[in-house]
């Protein structure tokens, strides 16, 4: 919402009448007509819950005492402040819960019943319009209504994470990659030897595949951690440990060790960023998900797109499907012809094709087992697991990723800081996070810096929430639940302009038509 007067945050209004002393019963009486103000209730579209508006921190009261930053002007944003230890300590205050309230500057005394059902009235408003969210998720509109001034620096980042979680163990790397590696082949190795392979031992063999696969991820996941360097400081162990790792679960491993970089170094760009990039609303495949959500309802609609999101990881190596657009077709096997993009630079095609041909040999030792015993055999005992194994990397990283209230930015709005802290934390159920080494509960921290190793990644991630609350995203919304509404809310983007004046894309919402721009699919 925009008002023809400079637009001041509700904040510093009350923190200015603080700082000069004036705390009194009129502050109370303001700070309950706030809380009350920004309270609604309601679903997909509406805010839920209560904001609270909180005193500012020690840091911020300490620097507003000796003057080390001053108040530029009357405007105080709810940012991170140097600390004694030279990281940036936030304010406890926390932005706006829905992204949509008034901040026209606001005297104490100008806080009558009028206005605050004025600022009611044009939030209701704002979230009826087409520009409004998809929806909201637990984190409540959070991430809409930061801007880039908003976030610090890489050094003040960097200082707020303690030295000893960047230093790399590889004993203790080894033994979960034996412990991950022990679990799989253990469980494959028996069932294969006990559990016949028959119509009737079906339900067994779903629940196999069920828990294997989803201790394949982590197995998997050892590969994740050699190609961001996070492993060891041997490299020559590095790189075979993840070489092995990927090639048994058919990924080239250092094809996805280039493409994966350049997702981390463009994370939650609209335009440059690489797998899950949201498409905009228009375009050819979000155009007919509109359609098939329209004519054959969000039941079928969502079923499909969980399919698409749960075997969308073959996709994704073999046509760069979801891949940003700067990409264009891509192969993670085979870097030329039709596939020569930029992001397998020439001194990449040898890696590429080497990690292609090993995952083509897996393949025919696969047939060649195969052959020996029955397709079925090798369908129970790999296949299964092998595919739950993709269903759970489609999930996890669009989890990661997306959700209706968690904008992609372009140009000037984006870099590397406020797209890593975009991502988004989740409370995945304790035995699998486990199991997948946290990578689904510590994923900001891992975009902040990947080369954290995971035994580090809960301590670090503390650390990050500690230093900067107002920034970091941590939806506690059940992992199952949030799927369902990614994948039946989340489905193109629109350009809006959130409150502060930052230009974002944002999923708009799905029941709205669409005209079809193009045919694109990837």
């Amino acid at each position: 919402l925009r008002s023809r007067r400079a637009r001041k945050p509700l904040i510093a209004s009350i923190d200015r009448t603080r700082a000069e002393g004036k705390r009194g019963t009129g502050y109370t009486t303001t700070m309950e007509a706030v809380r009350a103000a920004r309270t609604l209730r309601g679903q997909n579209g509406m805010v839920g819950g209560s904001v609270t508006v909180r005193r500012p921190s020690r840091a911020v009261r300490s620097t507003r005492r000796t003057g080390a930053r001053g108040l530029k002007g009357l405007e105080v944003r709810a940012q991170a402040l140097p600390n004694e230890g030279g990281a940036r300590k936030p304010s406890s205050m926390k932005p706006v819960k829905a992204a949509m309230v008034d901040q026209t500057e606001v005297n104490q005394s100008e806080f009558s019943d009028e206005r605050i059902q004025k600022t009611k009235e044009q939030l209701i408003a704002e979230l009826t319009k087409e520009d409004a969210p998809a929806g909201f998720s637990g984190l409540n509109g959070k991430a809409l209504v930061l801007n880039k001034n908003d976030f610090p620096t890489m050094a003040e980042v960097a200082a707020a994470i303690p030295a000893h979680c960047k230093v790399l163990d590889t004993k203790k790397s080894m033994a979960y990659f034996f412990m991950s590696t022990g679990i799989v082949l253990a469980m494959g190795l028996a069932a294969n030897a006990f559990v016949p392979v028959k119509a009737a031992f079906l339900p067994f063999w779903l629940a196999y595949a069920a828990v294997c696969g989803t201790a394949a991820f982590g197995f998997w996941l050892m590969g994740h951690e050699c190609g961001h360097f996070a492993f060891s400081n041997n490299l020559a162990l590095q790189d075979a440990v993840g070489f092995f790792s990927h090639t048994m679960c058919l990924t080239p491993y250092f094809s996805w060790q280039r493409s994966h970089a350049v997702h981390h170094s463009k994370v939650n760009h609209m335009y440059e960023g690489e797998s899950h990039v949201p498409k905009e609303t228009g375009d050819g495949y979000a155009h007919y998900m509109r359609e098939l959500r329209f004519y054959c309802g969000k039941l079928v609609h969502g079923l499909f797109s969980m399919w698409v999101v749960s075997t969308g990881w073959v996709l994704y190596l073999m046509f760069g499907a979801s891949g940003g657009p700067a990409y264009g077709l891509t192969n993670h096997f085979w870097p030329k012809g039709v596939f020569k993009t930029k992001l397998f630079p020439k001194k990449w095609h040898a890696k590429v094709i080497a990690s292609g041909a090993a995952v083509i040999g897996v393949v025919a030792a696969l047939a060649y087992w195969a052959k020996c015993t029955s397709f079925a055999t090798v369908a129970a005992v790999y296949g299964g697991p092998w595919a739950i194994m993709n269903a759970w990397l489609g999930i996890v990283t669009l989890l990661h990723h997306t959700d209706v209230d968690v904008p992609h930015l372009e140009g000037e709005e984006w870099n590397y800081i406020r797209g890593a802290f975009l991502t988004i934390d989740r409370p995945y159920y304790k035995i699998v996070d486990w199991v997948q080494h946290h990578i689904g509960s510590t994923h900001v921290l891992h975009h902040i810096n990947p080369r954290v190793p995971h035994y580090h990644a809960q301590e670090a991630t503390e650390a990050i929430k500690k230093a900067f609350p107002d920034l970091y995203l941590h939806d506690p919304t059940p992992v199952h639940v949030a799927l369902w509404r990614v994948v039946t809310n989340c489905i193109s983007v629109k350009k809006v302009t959130n409150p502060t004046g930052s230009r974002q894309w944002v999923y708009d919402d799905p029941t709205l038509p669409s005209v079809k721009k193009n045919n694109r699919v990837f």
